[in-house]
């Protein structure tokens, strides 16, 4: 189990919760990470409010970026304890963020 913060709609409103979640929940991706820091942008700030069409996809965590160690990876190029910086590319928009204690990310 880990924390996020998921934003699901209702209606047309935007809902941030803190929630516990299962790695089962963790989108599809190479790479498992730990994450240990993430910004608040303001691209987040907007996606949280609900202030911008800045999500593409629901529900989400947000965060546009993400620092950490990976876990676990199906990558040959990463092993557990490799440390790492993401963002781009989607993130925080169509792909799950850094807003969580854990991120899956694509290799």
């Amino acid at each position: 189990m880990f924390q996020a913060l998921l934003l699901t709609q209702d209606g047309k409103r935007t809902v941030a919760t803190l929630a516990p979640l299962d790695d089962a929940r963790l989108p599809s991706g190479d790479v498992t990470v730990r994450v240990e820091y993430s910004s608040l942008n303001f691209k987040d700030a907007l996606a949280i409010t609900g202030r911008g069409a800045i999500i593409k996809k629901w529900p989400l965590v947000p965060g546009i970026d993400l620092a950490g160690s990976v876990e676990r990876s199906d990558d040959p190029a990463w092993k557990p304890g490799d440390r790492v910086v993401v963002n781009g590319w989607g993130m925080g928009e169509t792909d799950w963020g850094g807003l969580a204690q854990k991120a899956r990310v694509s290799a």
